[in-house]
């Protein structure tokens, strides 16, 4: 396998060159020209938050409900007039009864109340098939629709969750959380804002949440008769029911009042319009199997007979597609995705999946995206174990975890080109990868593809599928550093990390102890982290993989550096710099070279770290290398700065500081302001006093505190 660039995963920046947006900037970001501190504008103020729209559509042929939407709108009004800090309707109630359609018919109904936005999530509290919404993951994925850039969002989950309050406070919002296993899933996500609204749906009663926070509870039951033939109405036609009453009214009773049921069967009738409805009844009511219940204490229903029915009905190869769709993990699929899993060809599948929605047994939330209710989604993997060849499913399995490794691979080499590729074996037959055709669209399928392709992982790792395991943490790594999903590339790393024991590759092993140990100090835990990129250097050391040593003693030289031991770091530095020299690897080498020079001059030895770091630009420049061209003009500007240059010094930053920008390198541009403060502040105090608030801004954007506080202190001292 070859490796990546060092510097492409960086612990402060995550990656180096490549640098891009999902609405299709190009690879390099945008171009913007600072030449002199006046200049420099990019980035230094967060914008207002965004108006999210999130909710899905609303329910086309929603029925009745009256007394609960007058008993939702009731609690709104009287939580306004007390002044309330927040709404809640818990909508309790079976798998199939409705709720989420009552939520969203009455979220639509009262959009005008909510001119600040609308967020919503599927907390998937009770999929058969994939682990709750972890709060955290919650609130990043609000705080992805509420902020445009997504740099300035914190890596802590505590900061997420203070930040997403922060946003939402005195602002009109309908929050919907929805399909919530409990109360404790639930109430983290709860804003302290008088002026949000919170609606959740959930099978639990949510006893907790009444408790805690004065919760409006709203038990939500079956449809009555009247309602149950009004739906069929809608979807069959009167005249067709008027035909057939018996039968409609022995329709109603089989479906129990489930509005899911009852749609599924009206679906079947309408595509077969000759068809007697008593016929159907007939075979409902010969129909012998149920789904157990869900949820302790309610009475199991018949939708098992109606899926059982319609599932009869299906095709030979329509029932194979339903059967597998309910098996894959994540909280839907794209067509490509579905198209790997069955082997087929991607026309063949759509037209397959276009029949299982025409059936109301799949639903379609997007262009080529695929889903099922859970409780389909149930019933689907039963028959899948069942009814379906084992070796099959696990061959789909496999087929759909290596459409994801691939598509991934091929989405983090565009957004990342100095990346070299890994080795990913013969593609298997059947396999399809979704093709991409830039970085844009890389960027694209990355954001909506993430939390599925972790799903993937965590099955992978189940399945104890090593290779791909450890294959998925590594194409995720790019995309989930750049956008801040820490605590996920974490757990990707912990698994790859795992799986790398049972690979016979030395090397990988030791990748993944030095991937793992950055992922482990980007949090903080500096301990642990050491402990892996140690362990990872004598595996390399053990192997003679030279490369390995020489990415790990970076690692090494700049957790040291963030624990205050500068002489240890140089240390680390100087190996790793031999090492590329000897191999001849001139891109890493000349990162490691400036290294040397800053952790040189960080001890103090100015003469020998300008050397260094003078060398490494021209190495950079030669190569262009313009993320190692920035970091070295700060070395450089350091350098001058502490020997009595500061005006040289303030034209290193200002071009280090013209790079970042280009490059949208927040973070290092940040310091380079700060930098060129302490420069300009012996001799131009105005203009160090802008530098130094830009780069407050910045790191107030960023949530970078003790930074943010001792710039703050540095401003007041110029007043």
């Amino acid at each position: 396998m070859n490796e990546l660039p060092q510097d492409t995963l960086d612990a402060r920046t995550g990656a180096a060159e490549t640098r891009n947006s999902v609405s299709g900037s190009t690879v390099n970001g945008p171009v913007v020209q600072a030449r002199n501190i006046d200049a420099v504008h990019i980035h230094t103020t967060r914008r207002d938050p965004l108006v999210p729209r999130e909710l899905p559509a609303a329910p086309p042929t929603f029925i009745g409900r009256q007394a609960e939407l007058a008993s939702l709108s009731n609690a709104l009004e009287a939580n306004v007039q007390e002044g309330s800090p927040v709404v809640i309707s818990a909508i309790g109630g079976t798998g199939g009864i409705g709720k989420t359609w009552l939520a969203l018919h009455w979220a639509h109904q009262h959009i005008d109340r909510f001119p600040d936005g609308q967020l919503f999530v599927n907390l998937r509290g009770f999929d058969p098939s994939d682990q709750p919404v972890a709060p955290h993951e919650a609130v990043r994925g609000f705080l992805d629709a509420l902020i445009a850039d997504q740099k300035e969002i914190p890596a802590e989950p505590s900061s997420q969750l203070a930040l997403f309050r922060s946003l939402v406070a005195q602002r009109r919002m309908l929050i919907v959380l929805d399909n919530a296993r409990d109360s404790d899933q639930v109430a983290p996500l709860i804003p302290g804002s008088p002026t949000c609204t919170v609606l959740v749906t959930s099978r639990d009663q949510m006893a907790g949440l009444s408790a805690t926070h004065g919760a409006h509870m709203l038990p939500v039951n079956t449809l009555s008769e009247a309602e149950a033939r009004t739906l069929l109405s809608r979807r069959l036609g009167e005249e067709r029911l008027a035909a057939e009453s018996a039968a409609v009214t022995e329709l109603i009773a089989w479906c129990a009042g489930l509005p899911l049921a009852l749609s599924i069967v009206a679906s079947h009738a309408r595509l077969e319009p000759r068809t007697p409805l008593a016929d159907f009844a007939a075979e409902l009511r010969d129909a012998s199997t149920r789904l157990e219940a869900l949820d302790a204490g309610t009475p199991t229903t018949r939708l098992e007979t109606v899926l059982s029915w319609s599932y009869q009905a299906l095709t030979t190869e329509q029932a194979a597609v339903f059967r597998l769709v309910g098996l894959a993990p994540g909280s839907d699929l794209s067509l490509h995705a579905a198209a790997s899993l069955m082997g087929l060809p991607v026309a063949r599948v759509r037209r397959v999946l276009r029949s299982l929605v025409g059936a109301s047994l799949v639903e379609q939330p997007g262009s080529d995206r695929y889903r099922m209710h859970d409780l389909v989604r149930l019933y689907a993997a039963q028959r899948a174990h069942a009814d379906h060849p084992q070796d099959e499913c696990t061959a789909a399995l496999q087929r759909m975890a290596e459409f994801c490794a691939r598509t991934a691979h091929d989405a983090d080499v565009l957004i990342a080109p100095h990346h070299a590729p890994i080795e990913l074996g013969e593609q298997s037959s059947g396999c399809q990868p979704q093709p991409l055709a830039d970085a844009a669209a890389a960027w694209e399928w990355f954001s909506v593809e993430r939390a599925n392709l972790m799903a993937v992982l965590h099955m992978a790792a189940e399945r104890e599928w090593h290779a791909r395991v450890w294959q998925l943490a590594w194409t995720l790594t790019t995309f989930q550093l750049r956008q801040g999903h820490l605590h996920d590339n974490l757990i990707a790393w912990r698994a790859g990390a795992d799986a790398s024991k049972y690979l016979n590759d030395p090397p990988t092993r030791t990748r993944s102890h030095r991937h793992l140990g950055r992922a482990c100090a980007q949090l903080g835990r500096h301990e642990e982290a050491l402990s892996h990129l140690e362990e990872g250097l004598a595996g390399a050391v053990a192997d003679g993989d030279s490369l390995g040593q020489a990415h790990t003693h970076r690692a090494i030289a700049k957790a040291m550096e963030e624990q205050g031991n500068n002489e240890q770091a140089l240390g680390h530095a100087q190996q790793a710099l031999e090492l590329y020299d000897e191999l001849g690897v001139q891109f890493s080498g000349s990162h490691a070279l400036n290294e040397v020079g800053w952790y040189t001059a960080k001890l103090g030895r100015f003469d020998q770290a300008r050397q260094h770091c003078t060398e490494a630009l021209t190495r950079c420049c030669t190569n262009n290398d313009r993320s190692g061209e920035a970091r070295t003009l700060v070395s450089l500007g350091y350098i001058d700065h502490h020997t009595g240059e500061p005006r040289t010094a303030a034209d290193y930053f200002r071009r280090a500081i013209t790079l970042y920008t280009e490059l949208g390198d927040t973070t290092a541009e940040a310091e380079a302001l700060d930098h060129l403060g302490h420069a300009l502040a012996g001799y131009d105090t105005d203009n160090a006093r802008r530098a130094w608030q830009q780069a407050f801004d910045l790191y107030a954007s960023q949530h970078r505190g003790p930074d943010a506080q001792r710039i703050q202190a540095r401003i007041a001292e110029l007043s």
